[in-house]
């Protein structure tokens, strides 16, 4: 039987190692997806409480939301294997909301954020992810690498001695383990034993029961106590609207990310108005509504090895029967353990490759700079959206900047029958970055009578290139010559057609 499941392992497609009902049927798999689960469970925990205290909420508002969140991005999310729970970006946004309006008013904004996820998903606003750069990508994947490790510092600042020694036992098993065997997740075993070491011999370290206080019953149906009016409208709106977009980016940039370490692809559109669902069930169950958890996530997909729904729904199933049936066993687990886990979390995520000398060498310097821009305003800002935002703007102006210089203009002056004509030969992409520099190459004063722009190898792009060529067939008549445009395409001749001389060019 062992031999049969070593033999056939190598011939599940990562397509197959995504299915639910193949998963079913091979037990070592099944084990990996429960095993994984168990270990997300344990390590949302204390994130989950974490959050809560961000956002000013009880901590009962983070773990139910983490559970709620899980078990339904499960069925309804577009990536498998993707942890979804409370997170610190939801929290950040939100929290001002707490303090001016109180919870009943913070829950609503949630329910509103994920209908804005919804109508956003549907919209297509997934497709965006396409004009993310990879190298923002990179950056957001080491920004996150960082800002996991500096969230863990606080743990081993001010703390009894031996949760040094721990934490470096706990690292141990979990950088070495994975040497030996992978037949258990090394981060369950680190958590398991350190939970004997501290119970049996009775050491007195910071643990999970010191984060806040664990909930003793299920979640139940919530709804918020706001009255259905415009002005309550006004005053959740723009958090339900920062709710929505954190959310979105943070969960899409976080399944490329799954996509690229499991060689699948998924559903981007679905997992954004899944998203929107899981956060609209979560607001009626009293949670504080959060997005994909790339820590998490990594835990789940590159530490323990899980690639279905599965380690998905039992996440946020083992979370709930932690909290409400075993708290008490949950309660005692060393904080040290959970943070070489997460230490560990960090290690992985970040993309070593990056900053290797050989690869910054051989990189283009806007390609490294739009990295680094991006890793230092998401650790400086400790948000995903603005570090993301910042990083496009950059690539985007870099990428302007590069491809306007690829614009030249050759002149040449020929005569025929005694007339003499300069033609300018146009090569590139024209758009406002380098049309702007158009109107200057050329000698409108110096030219003959006759002057021909030839644009066979140009394209004009927008409304600025339009009005630059408007620009300068008005400056050429000012000087009384005849100027012509030969060799556009026919949607540039379009667009002119549709443009010429309605942009106010010359006046």
């Amino acid at each position: 039987m062992a031999a049969t499941t070593a033999a056939d392992a190598p011939a599940y497609t990562p397509e197959q190692l995504q299915s639910v009902r193949e998963t079913l049927k091979s037990p070592r798999r099944l084990k990996t997806e429960v095993l994984a689960g168990l270990v997300v469970a344990l390590a949302l925990i204390p994130e989950a409480i974490a959050f809560s205290i961000i956002a000013g909420v009880d901590p009962r508002l983070g773990l139910f939301a983490s559970f709620t969140m899980a078990v339904t991005i499960a069925f309804v999310g577009g990536r498998p294997a993707m942890i979804s729970a409370a997170t610190g970006a939801i929290a950040l946004v939100i929290a001002p909301l707490v303090k001016s309006h109180g919870v009943d008013y913070f829950i609503a904004a949630v329910i509103l954020g994920g209908i804005l996820q919804i109508i956003l998903g549907l919209s297509g606003v997934a497709k965006l992810m396409r004009f993310i750069p990879r190298s923002v990508m990179v950056g957001f994947v080491n920004a996150l690498a960082i800002l996991i490790f500096m969230s863990q510092v606080p743990e081993l600042l001010g703390v009894p001695w031996l949760v040094y020694p721990l934490a470096a036992l706990a690292l141990v098993i979990v950088f070495g383990l994975p040497q030996l065997t992978t037949a258990v997740p090394a981060p369950l075993v680190a958590i398991v034993v350190l939970t004997l070491i501290t119970v049996l011999a009775s050491i007195t370290v910071p643990t999970v029961g010191d984060k806040g206080e664990l909930p003793d019953s299920l979640p139940s149906l919530f709804i918020p106590n706001v009255p259905f009016t415009l002005e309550t409208l006004q005053v959740i709106f723009p958090f339900g609207l920062a709710v929505a977009f954190v959310g979105l980016l943070e969960s899409l940039m976080t399944a490329k990310l799954v996509d690229d370490i499991t060689d699948t692809r998924s559903h981007k559109s679905r997992e954004a108005w899944g998203q929107g669902v899981a956060n609209i069930v979560t607001g009626f169950t009293g949670g504080m509504g959060g997005c994909a958890m790339i820590g998490q996530t990594m835990i789940n997909v590159k530490a323990s090895g899980a690639r279905t729904r599965i380690s998905t729904f039992l996440a946020g199933v083992f979370l709930l029967i932690l909290v409400v049936a075993l708290g008490g066993v949950v309660s005692v687990i060393p904080m040290a353990a959970l943070v070489a886990v997460m230490i560990f979390v960090s290690w992985a995520t970040f993309d070593w490759h990056s900053i290797h000398p050989r690869t910054l060498k051989m990189m283009p310097k806007s390609e490294t700079m739009v990295m680094v821009a991006t890793v230092i305003v998401t650790v400086a800002t400790h948000n995903l959206a603005i570090g993301v935002g910042v990083g496009v703007l950059v690539a985007m102006v870099l990428f302007a900047r590069r491809v306007a210089h690829f614009v030249t203009v050759e002149r040449t002056v020929t005569a025929t029958d005694g007339h003499e004509t300069a033609t300018y030969a146009v090569n590139g992409e024209l758009f406002f970055a380098s049309s702007n520099d158009l109107y200057t190459q050329f000698h409108y004063a110096l030219d003959p009578e006759h002057v021909v722009i030839d644009m066979h190898a140009s394209h004009l792009w927008d409304a600025s290139t339009i009005a630059a060529l408007d620009a300068i067939t008005e400056k050429y008549r000012h000087h009384g010559k005849d100027v012509k445009i030969i060799g556009l395409n026919e949607a540039s001749t379009t667009m002119r057609e549709r443009l010429g001389g309605k942009l106010g060019a010359g006046s």
